[in-house]
């Protein structure tokens, strides 16, 4: 776990060129070490990554008498045949919060155990989050929901499918649905379901544990409940967010990086952004290649209109990616409008970035305007989330000079010694703990 006096000191201004792999999707993760809670056998999970989000899951699952075994860095085997149904109702609030995928865990624990209270989560402080979506789909399938101090119970004698229509698209709250509904008597049906792809991934998964599911990929799911699940090997899919991480990278400091493992199926509008900035990536074998000649020219709309960039749900433009993609824009020519609809705080990081030389403006709490391209020069920061850490860090890779950034345990939560990965691309970063650096 990382030490929250650790930081990263960057000399940027140098091209990255060579190969990478993204690691396994961080967002299916989660969700997968959670789905373990809904059987007693044995369940092995292959291509996990090695990040924060993780461990505290895996801490979590195995503070409920869960027998949690890590075989090699990216390799887990979760058995939940010692299962506490006591321990279920008394979840430590502080690690609890250490991360929003800990509400994750209330679907399967309900339909196993037909009870469990759970304090709020946590996570990324990024606005408002909120939780309704999962509690709301709980009680549709029978279950008595009550709120107090902060603290969630629910109770069901039997879950009970229903014909159910979410909300909002809300991943999680879409995952802890199904999970709750594979188990329940009769046919669910999940309309305005997210379609992620860790949420299909999850999905899958379920599915070759002998859930019976329809629609995986789509926003209408239609889940058959079974009496049990048997256990599996399941290997998550390589995190597009990380490819898409990745294609900044290369394209902000003018390098050249061949990506493998990057499932292209899982990227289609997320090029197609890219391609609207000026960054284009050519197929190869199993990657994308980022190559070094790119027209970093930003393409207007119909009529030379400003074109605005947005964020929706599942396929259209990912959140996590906007913060990312919008530092890329700075080393583009042109002017873009970034449009962050789903959390108002996500991009006040953008503050950050203008003593660095960008020409932003940040017209409200959703909106950025980005005239590039913009000489970057480097600077002290720190990480408020993940992906606005992440962000930082393209930023001073494609700056000049030094940069450091604090709180870098934020970027560790989504990327996995993301320092060792970029060393060898020709990424001068340290990381520092106090006075000493490795």
């Amino acid at each position: 776990m990382a030490d929250p006096s650790e930081y990263f000191v960057i000399e940027g201004g140098v091209p990255l060129r060579g190969e990478i792999y993204p690691a396994g999707n961080k967002n299916a993760a989660l969700p997968v070490l959670a789905a373990c809670l809904l059987t007693d056998e044995p369940v092995t999970l292959k291509n996990m990554p090695a990040i924060r989000d993780v461990e505290v899951m895996a801490q979590l699952l195995a503070g409920l008498g869960v027998d949690v075994e890590r075989l090699d860095p990216h390799t887990w085997r979760v058995t939940a045949d010692g299962l506490d149904a006591e321990r279920a109702s008394e979840f430590s609030a502080e690690r609890f919060r250490a991360i929003r995928g800990s509400i994750l865990m209330a679907g399967p624990l309900l339909a196993r155990l037909g009870r469990v209270v759970i304090p709020a989560p946590g996570g990324d402080v990024i606005g408002r989050r909120r939780v309704d979506t999962h509690f709301l789909a709980f009680e549709e399938l029978g279950a008595e929901v009550v709120v107090e101090n902060g603290r969630f119970e629910l109770a069901a004698r039997r879950l009970v499918g229903e014909d159910i229509l979410l909300d909002e698209a809300s991943v999680t709250g879409t995952e802890n649905a199904v999970m709750a509904a594979v188990l329940a008597a009769g046919t669910t049906v999940l309309r305005n379901a997210a379609s992620e792809p860790h949420v299909q991934d999850l999905c899958r998964m379920l599915c070759l544990m002998g859930a019976r599911i329809e629609g995986i990929g789509t926003n209408t799911l239609m889940i058959e409940g079974v009496d049990r699940l048997s256990g599996v090997s399941f290997t998550i899919a390589s995190d597009h967010i990380e490819v898409g991480s990745y294609i900044a990278l290369a394209a902000a400091t003018h390098g050249e990086l061949l990506i493998h493992d990057a499932v292209p199926e899982n990227l289609r509008m997320i090029l197609m952004t890219f391609e609207r900035l000026g960054i284009v990536v050519k197929p190869q074998g199993d990657g994308l290649l980022v190559p070094a000649d790119q027209a970093l020219t930003i393409v207007p709309d119909l009529g030379g209109a400003i074109p605005t960039i947005a964020d929706a749900p599942w396929p259209a433009f990912p959140a996590d990616l906007m913060s990312i993609a919008l530092v890329a824009s700075t080393q583009c020519d042109g002017v873009v409008l970034f449009h962050e609809k789903m959390f108002e705080s996500r991009l006040y990081f953008v503050d950050k970035l203008i003593p660095m030389g960008a020409r932003v403006v940040l017209c409200d709490p959703h909106r950025v305007l980005v005239y590039g391209p913009s000489r970057l020069m480097g600077d002290v920061m720190e990480s408020p989330d993940i992906r606005a850490g992440m962000a930082m860090l393209v930023a001073a890779l494609a700056a000049e000079g030094t940069s450091t950034i604090y709180n870098i345990r934020q970027i560790d939560r989504g990327y996995e010694r993301i320092e060792d990965k970029l060393r060898p691309l020709g990424a001068n970063i340290q990381r520092c703990a106090d006075e000493t650096c490795s």
